[in-house]
């Protein structure tokens, strides 16, 4: 598959992907790569932080474990995972696990989308209905203490939306975050989305965003 990518620069590149294996994103505050091997021991690092854990619903799991996953991650064709990269930070400032290739920025966090069969007996919009990436279930995380207050994840969030609506025609985003983390959900209700029911079981709110085309 070959998509044309438009940066936030203006440029605009033709690059293929698995979903997004080889797609960035360059936004105004930060820039969007693959989740790669080289990425996992930072990414290790954050998820050993017991509230890191607990906000984002994850279980602690070992560096193999871990490479594991972000081997599964890559392969899953109904799943995009970015590394967020905060274009604010020197990478000289820190260690050589938190930086990447592109060396603009130092790794920051990461958002996600994962993207669900959608059943629907409206016969109207059974042909739209055949699009697997048309609902897709949205995360972030911002890690890096150093990057957070600064609309990096609001910024993110928009940014990897735009990509799903564009490229894959996702036309409803739902967010599941747990009901005492008042942060997350202030940050989703500004960009849109509204709560849906009443927590469930795990303690977790579900907001959505539904996007009208005329």
């Amino acid at each position: 598959i070959f998509l044309d990518i438009a940066f936030g620069s203006g440029d605009t590149y033709r690059l293929s992907m698995k979903l997004n294996q080889n797609t960035i994103i360059r936004g105004e505050k930060l820039i969007l790569v693959p989740y790669l091997r080289e990425h996992v021991p930072r990414y290790h690092q954050w998820m050993s932080d017991p509230h890191l854990r607990e906000t984002t619903a994850s279980d602690e799991l070992t560096l193999e474990e871990e490479y594991e996953n972000q081997i599964s991650w890559r392969e899953d064709e109904h799943k995009l995972t970015f590394i967020i990269l905060d274009r604010s930070l020197n990478p000289l400032d820190y260690p050589e696990e938190a930086r990447d290739k592109v060396n603009e920025g130092v790794m920051c966090g990461d958002c996600n989308l994962f993207f669900h069969s959608y059943d629907n007996d409206d016969e109207e919009n059974k042909e739209e209905n055949k699009n697997s990436f048309r609902v897709g279930e949205i995360e972030i995380m911002i890690a890096e203490s150093a990057s957070r207050g600064k609309g990096i994840a609001k910024e993110a969030l928009h940014r990897l939306m735009d990509y799903a609506q564009t490229h894959l025609q996702t036309r409803k985003f739902i967010a599941k975050i747990g009901e005492e983390n008042e942060g997350s959900r202030a940050l989703f209700k500004k960009i849109g989305f509204n709560q849906v029911g009443e927590p469930n079981y795990f303690k977790e709110v579900t907001m959505e965003l539904n996007i009208n085309y005329v």
